[in-house]
């Protein structure tokens, strides 16, 4: 177990909903800055913001203080993606690696794009369908460059340590031996998912190939040190909430107490007859 919980404030699918992650001690923390980037050697933590199957577009709110998952919006509207057939929602466990950033400042040498300013992305490709702000451990197997409006746009592709087959997962090949067909459906995926809200087809670096294990783990530990930088104020954020409670060198880390008093002054936390189905739909 991770030792760390979720608690969710105001109902899901409205613009107030919002998911706050607590340490092991039920303290309020940021799952952006305050959950170290490795569970262990070469397993690395993964935030869960969209559950397998589900099509609200829940992220990581990166300007908010204690930076909770909210569900985007655009225009003042709650975003979903569509099902694009023959998917239903997202077709992994998506999410992101905590203590990276995708540094808009940087022009990446293998995109020739900046980064897109957010965590780097994860698909989690294992077979349970895991909750909104679950955190677990993974396995990377390699990585897809994706260019989204100009910006790079990494997507890791990494196991659930404790999916039962995890020991098969090794590295990228694994996948296309023992999923055949599903790399080829991210592909597919991220590059038609904006399609049917009226925006062109997304591209990609390499040709649309996946990278290798290896790879994908020096760009991850590069994002880390684009994350450090930001946290510790080497870098301007530009509206970035670098508010934590753990990362000592950091000129934005405040007390518990702190962290509490905001999420104090919020909605209360949603009435436990509030269930979050995987069909995107408020049941009450």
């Amino acid at each position: 177990m991770s030792g760390f919980s979720s608690e969710e404030r105001a109902a899901p699918f409205t613009l107030e909903y919002r998911v706050f992650l607590k340490n092991e001690k039920g303290q309020y923390i940021s799952p952006f800055h305050d959950i170290p980037i490795y569970a262990d050697k070469e397993v690395f933590h993964m935030v869960v913001e969209v559950p397998r199957w589900s099509n609200a577009k829940m992220e990581i709110a990166t300007k908010d203080p204690l930076n909770p998952i909210k569900q985007d919006v655009k225009k003042g509207k709650l975003r979903y993606v569509a099902n694009l057939f023959p998917y239903k929602g997202y077709i992994w466990n998506y999410g992101a690696i905590p203590q990276t950033w995708e540094d808009p400042g940087h022009n990446d040498k293998h995109t020739g794009c900046c980064g897109d300013n957010d965590p780097i992305d994860v698909c989690e490709i294992g077979s349970k369908v895991c909750a909104r702000g679950e955190i677990i451990r993974v396995k990377v197997l390699g990585i897809l460059a994706m260019i989204d409006e100009g910006e790079t746009d990494w997507k890791v592709i990494a196991i659930n340590v404790e999916d039962p087959d995890a020991a098969n997962y090794n590295d990228i090949n694994d996948v296309k031996r023992l999923k055949p067909g599903y790399l080829e459906a991210t592909v597919d995926w991220f590059r038609r998912y904006k399609v049917p809200d009226g925006k062109p087809e997304n591209e990609f670096a390499f040709n649309a190939e996946f990278k290798d294990k290896n790879f994908a783990i020096d760009i991850i530990e590069s994002t880390h040190d684009y994350w450090r930088a930001l946290v510790t104020k080497k870098t301007d954020g530009k509206g970035i909430s670098c508010m934590n409670t753990t990362v000592s060198e950091s000129p934005f880390q405040c007390d518990p107490d702190a962290a509490k008093a905001i999420v104090d002054a919020l909605p209360p936390p949603c009435e436990s007859a509030c269930t979050i189905p995987t069909d995107g739909e408020l049941r009450l």
